[in-house]
């Protein structure tokens, strides 16, 4: 008996080592063992899912089939999942939904079938998936323009061509006036073919080693008249900012494309951040939210605190003549042409939008090596992961509305040595709290859906659970989207994209130092 009991708590220990969800029902589909992360994944404690039935899991249009498919199979032996495996939904405590890969085992006990069920969440390869399309769909969008553009401005050299000669023979005046109608807007078709053919990446550049600081400087004077005065411009630039090799005139319209784009977002007023900072992208992490490689970027960034993109507008934003201004005159060639630049400098862009809130667009161009003093470091301290983990089985509650950040996160603390607890936004988060969760630090977004911001959740974190410590991130400039949310206290941000090292620094500065925000 001592032995089973020893294989019990073996087989125990090895289900809930295991990273995917594993559960095993009976031939009713009654669930009888479920390891940890099938609890994490599907948001239930594991006596909420014991002897229910393993259609709880499932979107109703595929639990209403799930006894007919288990009892056929039962009856015939005919399986369709069991050996092959097959991409299915799942559904979780809050009624949202998880793509997963589903496989399934089947074991005679007790002369009873009985099925074990592996879940992997496919959530991280579908954004992947996503954002491949989506780049394939841009580059094949690009390659059809470009060979447009080309055409189009062979159409164009004759058109302008014969309109000049017509001039120069003379005309008369009544013809003079149509000439130059026609001309200007040949030029301004002539325009247009340009900007397409910066997007199709065929632009020809004149890229030479650049201080980002100073050409956004030259560029303020004249983005302070073209967007108004009842428009507040600040700015951030990190000192020491490596050099880049760009054409300074791209990089200066790209700068005004975007920074009027943000004042049309913003209405009558608002306010605009344009910063700039050096990024090391140099863990699998941080390479895995960017979808850059590992290296040394000066990112610029452009943040309004405006309306806002739609998820359709953010997927759509960087295709040439997409637009969301068509009745104020946009024609979506703004983005489309930074987009194009950016690409074509070797760089990478990055969006992040909420409605209501604003936008954040990061461009992000390979750095040239500075000094030999400034690549061993000996003039500027560099963040180092502290040689032990911080953590020690304390327990985080990570809050994120995103699922593909928020997967990373959880990896990223439980790398660092902490336990997790999770939720997908503040409300829920704070509902955990009060019905008896323990965390020894609460780390949540800023910005998500729901009635409670990241502030607001801190906030009440700090009145009703004043042992718990707390650390806030964002994607947005801080200055920005914070001046719209009501807080009394000051919370240090840690902004997205960030360093492994850096969140371990933050996470054990707030152990050794206690909750004073």
């Amino acid at each position: 008996m001592e032995k089973a009991a020893d294989v019990k708590a073996l087989l125990n220990a090895i289900l809930d080592a295991a990273v995917d969800a594993i559960i095993v029902a009976d031939k009713q589909g009654t669930m009888f063992c479920v390891n940890n992360a099938a609890c994490e994944m599907f948001q239930f404690d594991r006596a909420e899912l014991l002897g229910k039935n393993v259609k709880k899991l499932m979107p109703d249009a595929v639990a209403q089939d799930h006894d007919k498919y288990l009892a056929h199979h039962i009856a015939t032996g005919e399986s369709r999942v069991i050996g092959s495996g097959r991409d299915v939904e799942g559904q979780r405590k809050d009624g949202s939904t998880v793509p997963l890969y589903l496989s399934v085992g089947e074991a005679t006990v007790e002369g009873q079938p009985m099925f074990v069920g592996i879940l992997h969440d496919l959530t991280h390869r579908k954004v992947t998936e996503a954002a491949l399309a989506r780049s394939q769909r841009l580059d094949a969008i690009g390659q059809m323009t470009g060979g447009v553009a080309h055409d189009f401005n062979n159409l164009l050299t004759v058109i302008i061509g014969n309109l000049e000669l017509l001039q120069m023979r003379g005309v008369a005046d009544d013809q003079k006036n149509l000439i130059q109608d026609a001309l200007d807007s040949a030029e301004l078709g002539a325009d247009l073919t340009s900007r397409l053919m910066v997007f199709a990446r065929r632009s020809n550049l004149k890229p030479m080693e650049t201080d980002l600081h100073e050409i956004c400087e030259d560029a303020l004077a004249i983005l302070k008249r073209a967007i108004g005065a009842t428009y507040q411009i600040k700015t951030k630039f990190e000192p020491d900012l490596s050099p880049v090799m760009v054409d300074p005139v791209q990089l200066q319209s790209a700068l005004m494309n975007l920074a009027l784009n943000a004042r049309d977002a913003m209405g009558e007023t608002g306010e605009l951040l344009i910063s700039a900072s050096n990024v090391s992208i140099d863990d699998n992490y941080m390479a895995q939210e960017t979808d850059m490689g590992p290296g040394d970027y000066v990112r610029l960034s452009v943040s309004d605190d405006g309306e806002g993109m739609s998820p359709e507008a953010q997927r759509r934003a960087f295709e040439p003549f997409f637009t969301t201004k068509a009745d104020s005159g946009g024609n979506g060639l703004g983005l489309a042409t930074v987009y194009g630049f950016v690409r074509q400098s070797g760089g990478h862009v990055t969006l992040y939008s909420e409605e209501g809130l604003g936008t954040s667009i990061g461009l992000y161009f390979p750095a040239l090596p500075q000094s030999a003093a400034a690549v061993d470091g000996s003039d500027k301290p560099r963040t180092v992961m502290p040689r032990t983990s911080p953590g020690h089985g304390e327990t985080v509650l990570i809050v994120e509305d995103n699922p593909r950040v928020r997967k990373l996160t959880i990896e990223r603390v439980r790398d660092l040595g902490f336990t997790v607890e999770v939720a997908e936004n503040g409300d829920r988060a704070y509902e955990m709290l009060q019905s008896g969760t323990q965390a020894n630090i609460l780390f949540s977004d800023l910005v998500m859906p729901g009635a409670m911001n990241g502030y607001d959740l801190a906030a009440k974190v700090a009145n009703d659970f004043p042992h718990m410590k707390v650390l806030l991130t964002s994607g947005y400039a801080s200055d920005v989207v914070t001046s719209s949310m009501a807080h009394d206290r000051h919370y240090d941000i840690l902004h997205k994209p960030y360093r492994q090292s850096d969140l371990a620094q933050r996470l054990q500065t707030l152990l050794t130092r206690g909750s004073d925000g």
